[in-house]
Order: C-alpha cells, then sequence, then structure tokens
C-alpha cells in the first residue's frame, strides 16, 4: 500500500473512533442518574392512648332515697333543690297524670342525674284491676316518662305497696321489677318533721330504700325534714344509689 493510501485508512480510523466516543458520551447524558437512597421518612410520634372516663364508685355504705305520687310543682322542684344542696341523688315514682300535666319536671328530675319510674298512671290499687287496666296504667305511665327521658321504666312501685301473686304475674309479663320500700318515713300521715325525721333515722340501715313523697297532698312536713334527714345520714357516712331495673 502507498504512503498516500496509509494516511487515508489512519484517518478514517481516527474519525471511526471519535464518533464511537460522542456517541458514548451522548448516551451517558440521556441516561438517568440512580436515585440516591433516601432515609425513611420520619415515623408520626404515637397519639396519646385515649384516656378511659373514671367511673365514680358506688358508694358501700348507702341508702336509696325514694319520692312517690309526683311530679308536683309546688313540691317536686324544692325536694330537687335540697338534694342538690347535698349532693344525694334519689328514685321519683311519678304518676303517669302528673308527668303529663308537668312533663317539664319530669325532665328536670332525670337532667339532675336522678331515676325516674313507674307508679301508675292514676295511683291506682293494682290488686283490684284486671289484666287490660292493669296493662294501661303501667304502659301510659310508660309511654310519658319515656317521652322526657328518653328511657322506659323498669321499676314498678304498686300504689299502697299492694302486692299480690296475680300483681305479680302481671308485673312481670310487663317487664317489671316490682320495688316497695324497707323504711316507711310516715311523711304521708303529716305526724311533724321531727316525728319524720325519727322514723328514718330509726330505722335506718345499709341498703334501706327510703319511702318519702313529694306529691299526692301537702308536702310541707317532707320539705322540712328532708335537710335534717339528708344531713345526718351523711354524718353517718351513708351516700345514695338510684334504682334502675
Amino acid at each position: 500500500m502507498t504512503r498516500t493510501g496509509n494516511r487515508v485508512i489512519g484517518l478514517a480510523m481516527m474519525m471511526l473512533v471519535s464518533a464511537v466516543i460522542g456517541t458514548v458520551v451522548v448516551a451517558a447524558a440521556k441516561s438517568p442518574a440512580k436515585p440516591s437512597a433516601q432515609s425513611p421518612l420520619p415515623t408520626p410520634p404515637a397519639s396519646a392512648a385515649p384516656v378511659a372516663p373514671t367511673a365514680t364508685p358506688l358508694p358501700a355504705k348507702y341508702v336509696v332515697l325514694t319520692f312517690d305520687d309526683g311530679p308536683d310543682l309546688a313540691y317536686t322542684p324544692k325536694v330537687l333543690d335540697i338534694l342538690a344542696t347535698y349532693d344525694a341523688k334519689a328514685t321519683f315514682f311519678e304518676v303517669g297524670q302528673s308527668v303529663r300535666k308537668h312533663p317539664e319536671l319530669t325532665k328536670r328530675i332525670h337532667a339532675a342525674g336522678h331515676s325516674v319510674q313507674n307508679h301508675t298512671w292514676t295511683h291506682a290499687d293494682l290488686r283490684h284491676l284486671g289484666t287490660a287496666a292493669f296493662r294501661q296504667q303501667i304502659t301510659s305511665t310508660d309511654q310519658v316518662i319515656q317521652a322526657q327521658t328518653g328511657s322506659t321504666p323498669g321499676c314498678l312501685r304498686p300504689p299502697y305497696g299492694g302486692v299480690s301473686a296475680a300483681v305479680r304475674q302481671q308485673a312481670k309479663a310487663l317487664g317489671k321489677d316490682l320495688v316497695v320500700w324497707t323504711v316507711d318515713s310516715r311523711d304521708w300521715t303529716k305526724p311533724g318533721a321531727p316525728a319524720i325525721v325519727r322514723h328514718v333515722l330509726e330505722n335506718v340501715q345499709n341498703g334501706s330504700v327510703i319511702l318519702m313523697h313529694d306529691g299526692g297532698g301537702n308536702r310541707t312536713q317532707t320539705l322540712a325534714a328532708l335537710p335534717a334527714i339528708l344531713k345526718a345520714l351523711k354524718a353517718q357516712g351513708y351516700g345514695f344509689r338510684t334504682l334502675t331495673c
């Protein structure tokens, strides 16, 4: 091969190498860079565990205060004020027709944390009623109480404490627990406030169910006796429970 031919071949080889190098550089420029390893995102702090509400323990030494025959516009609000003063809860056995007359009082009783239960529609003696009349007395009262409290009473106090085999059977058929009392304050006899206080304090013991009245007649003596009863019970270490059946 001549010298001129050698120069031509060498020049061609140099051009080929340059083209190859240029292609590699362009390809490298277009290739995306490998992503750098990223640090893991910080773990968000765990939210605080919800705190369960602390239930107020029921008093071990207690009585159950009960008030019958209301609600009454003259006396029930005053009973509620006295109970609030001594931080005492009670169970109110209400007459349905009185609830219909004063629904706002039943609502107030419930809102204050007291229990509202069934005491028939007209304060009827259940021992003398047939099945249909018995049912009407109870279910009608349930309905008006439920409308004000959102709850249907499970407890039934028969007026006059009138219990018989038939009353028990019919109450059970309606899903009611009969509740009477163990200590009668005898406020319904109007013996005077000191006698009412004495009737309660001389007979009370742990777990007693105490009968008083916030309706059905003149209850000024009950109002006069109630502060002394509550003060003495608290001084003796009694707490107050309500009834829910």
